[in-house]
């Protein structure tokens, strides 16, 4: 798996296309969410793409501090494949969005709202739950931090 990160402008038309395909392949279609996806949000956020084999098969979004949650950084929209989970690249996406915070936006204070089946996931990349469960466009989640 090969990582790039980019702001919006630099996406290509083929790179956009795959993003928002694998986004509702994976939030729309597989998790049976209707929810409004593209939401003005993406202008502001670098992307970082996971490619195998010149195709986007994982991604998120990161934010800057104070550009999504005040005080904190975030990563959002992060999904792999269905078809390419089995080999790890959740772990290796998620080490990249946090190296490109680090990087990017010289903070290591991040926050997210994570899906609730995933806390454990995001326990093992030193994640804390912080309050209590609810839903967002039908689909328990968490509030978590790390820093």
């Amino acid at each position: 798996m090969e990582f790039s990160v980019k702001p919006f402008t630099a996406l290509t038309l083929l790179e956009l296309y795959q993003v928002l395909r694998l986004r509702a392949e994976v939030f729309v279609v597989e998790q049976d969410c209707v929810y409004q996806d593209v939401d003005n949000k993406d202008q502001k956020a670098l992307h970082v793409l996971g490619y195998k084999n010149n195709q986007i098969v994982a991604y998120t979004r990161i934010f800057d501090t104070n550009d999504y949650f005040e005080g904190y950084s975030s990563i959002g929209r992060v999904v792999v494949q269905q078809s390419e989970r089995k080999y790890g690249y959740g772990h290796q996406l998620l080490q990249e969005s946090i190296a490109a915070i680090e990087k990017h936006f010289n903070t290591q204070r991040i926050k997210i709202s994570a899906q609730t089946y995933l806390e454990k996931f995001y326990n093992t990349h030193s994640f804390k739950r912080v309050g209590e469960e609810y839903l967002e466009d039908g689909i328990p989640h968490v509030v978590m931090i790390k820093s």
